[in-house]
């Protein structure tokens, strides 16, 4: 609201208090803090109103004010149905609701709160939500439901990693500290926390935090446990600095069912791990985080415990990844998107005129109208293509520079009949039931778990490295996962100062596996030097001390029966989709006629590389038929010597399971010319794309998805979510907007 008061006065209404003994309705009328433009009223009402009259008397005072105080035309922004029964009658050009909290799960819930409600909902224009469980919850009850999970004042919290003086009260704590700040209510595991303190009594467990709607009595005691009440949002990075590491320990119920809280990315701000149990948005955002531990009983809580306190003393390199994650996450940029959403709310758009109907074309249609334009018809095209005009009836135009649908999955018969990818092996894994339930409307799988060896010292060995390279190698004779990692941590070469790729995984495995495995490679596919690169390039190397020799761990590890192709042609099997394929957007754009453009190309091409190009890898591919049955034991070998100048050779039949007596393969050669494939991975490269990104962030009419347009590697599945997730945005915005032209520009 802070954000908000700088370009509009903003009046704050607080639940009321109890006035003094003897006095009259009041209110208090304060400005805040550091906020000029905020004003926040807070109504002192007498003991002893039931609640028709305490309503009469709040609508009264809220009149009064109105009347004396507010000058502009009003926007009601409820936090809580509770507000309604005194506040329906103001004539507001918008009303917001933003549900912070699935309130009617809260402990001592007033009966009326869902009637309250339903109707706030039913008179609401937009609907914010604190988090991507609650807007699950809320996106069929509203038709303009937008989630807005938790954001963070970066500089607020970084504060902690500095030198601030701890507060006195719990500096008188000698030891390691893990600690929490909050609410202590309903939703706060008092038995979790009681069962940790006793089996760790060498840790002191720091609580801040007003007691709520439980006693005092139900909190857990213990000489390691203390209760510090509650702190104010300044001083809570004081707090905070001495800590060693941060906890989440929430109970599992149905107040927390729906919860995304804030105080994750500000532990994560302030430099501090954070052990959680596994509350919905905390693992749906924060599970792959480096810093980040999700436990779900007591002996889990507590080995997450010493895994953050081991990770807080390593040194400051692993909040390197936490910065990466928290950068998209300022309340500057979640206000910014709010105001959009609300000022469409405001000017409620009627919706454009649909144009007829007509068959699909392959050819650069002309003087047609379209509702959208969709640059690129590989998986991120593809998939909003077809949820567009399936979903929404809506008139789609797709172009693409190849002559060809299915982007880089796109796979065809060589001469001999044998089907093979034309730009090198696809393979599809996952971990999502909906994603995999999507495709599977258009295509049968075959079941395939895909497995690579490696060609080193003229050996094939499993990659990623597991007990039986080290074996093949080494001639170890490791004979269980305890021996093949104790083998591994002695020929690990510790690294004081970790920065790149070469030192993660020096550090990890030692030089001489390094040198076997992932230097030649690295050199080759990257065109530098793993010195050169990121350590994030490295920062999970794929090492196992079993012998899984399969390459993924995914749920799912599938393959298109009949192709890939196959699969995105009956997905644009549709009379509302026509394609221009063999088009360059750059040739057309100013000739196609399309409300909103989703445009899945390169991100700097776009801008006609304003700030300059964005640097990519990219891959000459030698295809070949052979004249034999099989050609090596697998699909993929990876060849990592600097000698040999390709990366990988694959075999396509080992992925289809085609049965043919010729075989198809190919050699993949990393090249720095050419299409596009790998953006990379370089801090400067990362700065020129944010450059970029800004610029596409204040672009009205177009949506940027996929992996050219965002500049980051993705797998296939990755892709698909992240274009259905952008189109379930879409569809919550065109509930409430019928449509309109600028649908997508609010909602993303």
């Amino acid at each position: 609201m802070s954000r908000f008061a700088k370009t509009q006065p903003v009046f704050f209404w607080e639940e009321p208090l109890p006035a003094s003994a003897g006095e009259s309705p009041t209110l208090e009328i304060r400005q805040a803090n550091n906020a000029p433009g905020l004003t926040i009223v807070t109504p002192r009402l007498p003991d002893g109103l039931d609640e028709t009259a305490r309503n009469t008397v709040l609508k009264g005072l809220l009149d009064e004010f109105v009347a004396s105080t507010v000058k502009n035309e009003i926007i009601r922004w409820y936090y809580t149905p509770m507000m309604l029964p005194f506040s329906r009658h103001l004539d507001a050009v918008a009303t917001v609701y933003d549900a912070m909290d699935e309130l009617s799960a809260f402990r001592f819930a007033p009966k009326e709160l869902l009637d309250l409600e339903k109707e706030l909902l039913a008179s609401s224009d937009v609907v914010f939500t604190g988090g991507y469980s609650l807007y699950e919850s809320k996106k069929q009850r509203h038709g303009n439901v937008h989630p807005f999970p938790s954001s963070v004042d970066r500089a607020h919290f970084a504060q902690a990693r500095g030198s601030i003086a701890e507060p006195a009260d719990q500096q008188a704590f000698k030891g390691p500290k893990a600690g929490f700040y909050g609410v202590l209510d309903e939703r706060f595991d008092t038995e979790l926390l009681g069962q940790i303190a006793a089996m760790r009594p060498d840790l002191q467990f720091i609580m801040i935090g007003p007691v709520v709607k439980i006693s005092d009595e139900d909190l857990p005691k213990a000489d390691n446990i203390h209760y510090l009440g509650g702190k104010s949002y300044d001083e809570l990075p004081a707090y905070l600095s001495g800590w060693d590491v941060a906890l989440m320990p929430f109970a599992i119920n149905e107040a927390t069912r729906f919860i995304s809280p804030t105080k994750t990315p500000e532990y994560l701000a302030a430099g501090r791990p954070v052990v959680s149990t596994p509350i919905r948005d905390v693992k749906r955002h924060y599970e792959r985080v480096n810093g980040v531990r999700i436990a779900g009983t007591a002996e889990q809580f507590v080995d997450g415990i010493d895994k953050a306190l081991e990770l807080s003393r390593s040194g400051p390199d692993w909040l390197a990844e936490v910065d990466l994650h928290l950068a998209d996450m300022s309340w500057d940029t979640t206000q910014a998107r709010m105001a959009a959403l609300v000022s469409q709310a405001i000017e409620k758009e009627p919706a454009p005129e649909r144009p007829a109907l007509v068959s699909v074309a392959t050819h650069m249609p002309t003087a047609r109208k379209y509702d959208y334009l969709v640059v690129g018809c590989g998986f991120a095209g593809s998939v909003l293509a077809e949820r567009l005009a399936s979903q929404h009836g809506a008139r789609v135009l797709m172009l693409d520079k190849r002559d060809h649908i299915a982007g880089n999955a796109y796979d065809e018969k060589d001469a001999a009949g044998i089907l093979y990818h034309k730009y090198g092996p696809h393979i599809f894994h996952a971990n999502s039931d909906e994603i995999v339930s999507y495709l599977s409307q258009f295509t049968e799988w075959r079941p395939y778990e895909h497995k690579v060896l490696a060609s080193v010292r003229d050996q094939l060995v499993p990659i990623p490295i597991n007990r039986t390279t080290l074996n093949m190698l080494f001639n170890a004779g490791l004979k269980n996962d305890e021996e093949a990692a104790a083998f591994l941590a002695s020929r690990a070469e510790p690294v004081k100062d970790i920065r790149t790729s070469e030192d993660v995984v020096i550090n990890a495995v030692g030089r001489e596996l390094y040198e076997l495995f992932f230097r030649g490679y690295t050199r080759k596919q990257w065109g530098l030097d793993p010195s050169e690169l990121d350590k994030q390039v490295t920062s999970r190397i794929p090492t196992r001390t079993n012998t899984d020799d399969r390459y993924f761990n995914d749920v799912h590890q599938i393959m298109p029966l009949e192709g890939y192709t196959r699969m995105f042609e009956r997905m644009l099997d549709h009379p509302l989709i026509d394609k221009s394929l063999g088009t360059d957007f750059r040739d057309v754009r100013d000739e196609v006629n399309a409300a909103h453009i989703i445009y899945t190309g390169p991100i700097d091409e776009y801008f006609d590389w304003k700030f300059g190009k964005l640097p990519y890898r990219s891959l000459r591919f030698v295809h070949s038929t052979i004249d034999k049955e099989e050609f090596q034991p697998v699909a993929v070998v990876n060849y990592p010597s600097p000698d040999i100048p390709y990366t990988r050779i694959s075999e396509y039949k080992h992925l289809t399971g085609q049965v043919h007596p010729q075989t198809s393969i190919t050699l993949e050669y990393p090249a720095a010319e050419g299409d596009p494939y790998y953006p990379i991975p370089r801090e400067e490269n990362q700065r020129l794309f944010k450059q970029y990104e800004a610029l596409a962030d204040a672009t009205p009419g177009v949506t940027f998805v996929g992996r050219l347009a965002t500049y980051r590697y993705y797998n296939m599945d990755q892709i698909v979510g992240q274009a259905l997730s952008t189109f379930r945005k879409m569809d919550a915005a065109r509930a409430s907007t019928k449509g309109s032209s600028r649908e997508l520009r609010m909602a993303m």
